[in-house]
C-alpha cells in the first residue's frame, strides 16, 4: 500500500469489492447473515475503515468455511447476530455512535449550564 492508496482509501474500496465478491459465492442464508453482520457492525463508532477490515474479514471467512462445511448460518451463528457483531466490536458495552452523541450531548449540556448569565 502506497501514500496514494492511504490518503485516498482506494485500498479499502478494492477490498470491500473483494469481499463482496467472495460474499456473492455464499448460499443465501450465509449472505443474508453477511449482509446482518455489516448492518451491525457499522453501527460501532470504535471503528474505522481500516480497523474493521480485518473482523469483516474473519467474519467472512467463518461463514465461508461453514458454507464449505456444509453448516447452516442457525448452527454457526445462532439467532442471535447483533450479539454475535457486540462480541466481535468489543462484548457488551461496546461504544456505538448513539453512545458517542449522548457524551457529547452531555458534555454541551454542561457548558451551557455552568457558563455564568447562562
Amino acid at each position: 500500500m502506497n501514500f496514494w492508496e492511504t490518503m485516498t482509501g482506494s485500498d479499502l474500496t478494492r477490498e470491500w469489492k473483494a469481499f463482496e465478491a467472495r460474499a456473492e459465492a455464499l448460499p443465501a442464508d450465509h449472505r443474508a447473515a453477511w449482509e446482518e453482520i455489516k448492518g451491525h457492525l457499522s453501527l460501532y463508532s470504535d471503528f474505522t475503515g481500516r480497523n474493521l477490515m480485518p473482523i469483516l474479514d474473519n467474519a467472512l471467512g467463518l461463514l465461508e468455511e461453514t458454507a464449505s462445511d456444509g453448516q447452516g448460518i442457525h448452527e454457526v451463528l445462532g439467532d442471535d447476530i447483533e450479539g454475535f457483531c457486540a462480541a466481535l466490536a468489543g462484548g457488551e458495552g461496546a461504544r456505538s455512535h448513539r453512545d458517542r452523541w449522548r457524551e457529547q450531548l452531555n458534555r454541551n449540556v454542561a457548558k451551557k449550564l455552568s457558563r455564568p448569565g447562562g
